[in-house]
């Protein structure tokens, strides 16, 4: 697109983003909090900033160091666990139990045709003491492109690599109280509550792309730096241009998608937290959301008469709660009902001999394609390598 644009958002303070869970002082005395934050956060922030309702559309939210994209560490290995690999340790690459011909339990175990397959890992795990069994959470744009163009992460990048689990911010705790004007005592009701405040470490920034949905409609943001209030308590942040960050996310996509038009086993890596949402009729039009797109069913089914899906397998983690609001024309906004979204990191692994068609890319919803508007969803494509256990 034409008028997509790159920018960084570095805070000057902590931010506060608090999570989907309902909270109410008196009642749960904490307040979780979610970090990076969730886009509905970003595009308010934006449209403040140009004083416009304009529909945005994001890619996106990401991290950035030193004007370089990072993306969270893909669950395809396990980080907990290392290998040898070329005299380096390694995390273990995880693969499907039906996709290892050398595994011991291959053809041997007994697996549910209708579930995803048991995974396994792909080497041998190495017991060392010395070792630090942790990487960090996110990954830099090098490491994640080899991974797209090779299938793998080489063991020489992989000792490039800091072997100590870290996140790239704090999180600070902090108390709010209410005190009776006059006992001087915290208020029972609603007195008292404690909530999570985040603070990126320093060099670290947010990175999102910004485009006006509607060619028609032009974003009006030049190359200068802006300052714009973001999250609860609406601390301010700057808002500036990075168009490195751009060339960046052009070269990853660009192998991504050469990936995603090739047939046979591929991997889809989650980068942004997956909204998989449908509405179900037959429980009285309720919306469920599920660890994986609703469309991709299982490759091996049971059942001859059922049609073969492209699924495989995958690897998650505990679902994120992201809650928004609902806006009507009279610009009175309710609490919308939460949304549980697979994390960025996620992997599934797939068989397919044509592209894979997302229903959430192809939806005549609005509600559906509004997520991906706002830059969930977000898939990198991998061509699984096949490669032979020596």
């Amino acid at each position: 697109m034409n008028n997509m644009k790159w920018f960084k958002i570095t805070p000057l303070d902590v931010l506060l983003f608090r999570d989907g869970k309902p909270f109410s002082p008196g009642e749960r005395a904490w307040a979780g909090s979610i970090f990076p934050p969730p886009s509905h956060a970003l595009v308010g922030a934006i449209r403040g900033l140009i004083q416009s309702d304009i529909n945005l559309k994001l890619k996106g939210v990401f991290l950035t160091f030193n004007n370089e994209l990072y993306f969270p560490f893909p669950l395809s290995y396990d980080r907990e666990c290392l290998c040898k690999t070329d005299n380096v340790l390694t995390p273990i690459p995880l693969i499907p139990l039906s996709w290892d011909n050398h595994h011991p339990l291959h053809n041997l175990l007994e697996t549910d045709p209708n579930r995803p397959q048991p995974m396994v890992f792909q080497n041998e795990p190495c017991f060392d003491n010395n070792s630090e069994p942790n990487y960090p959470a996110y990954l830099n744009y090098q490491t994640i492109l080899e991974y797209l163009e090779n299938g793998h992460i080489s063991a020489k990048t992989w000792e490039k690599i800091p072997k100590t689990f870290s996140i790239p911010w704090q999180i600070e705790t902090r108390s709010h109280n209410s005190i009776d004007q006059e006992t001087g005592q915290v208020l029972d009701a609603d007195g008292y509550f404690v909530e999570n405040a985040i603070r990126l470490q320093e060099g670290w920034s947010l990175a999102i792309s910004i485009e006006a949905k509607d060619e028609k409609e032009l974003l009006n943001l030049s190359e200068n730096s802006y300052s714009i209030r973001l999250g609860g308590e609406g601390h301010y942040a700057i808002l500036e241009s990075c168009q490195q960050l751009g060339e960046q996310w052009q070269k990853i996509q660009k192998v991504s998608q050469v990936n995603y038009k090739k047939s046979g086993k591929k991997i889809a890596y989650l980068v942004t937290p997956g909204v998989f949402e449908r509405r179900q009729k037959q429980y009285n039009d309720h919306s469920y959301c599920k660890a994986s797109p609703w469309e991709w069913t299982t490759a091996y089914p049971s059942n001859p008469n059922q049609e073969k899906g492209c699924l495989v397998s995958f690897v998650t983690d505990k679902p994120l709660v992201i809650s928004n609001r609902m806006r009507f024309n009279d610009n009175i906004s309710t609490p919308a009902p939460q949304v549980y979204a697979a994390p960025a990191g996620s992997v599934y692994y797939l068989e397919a001999e044509q592209e894979i068609t997302l229903f959430q890319d192809n939806s005549t919803s609005q509600r559906i394609q509004r997520w991906r508007d706002l830059g969930y969803s977000e898939f990198f494509w991998i061509s699984y390598p096949n490669f032979i256990k020596e």
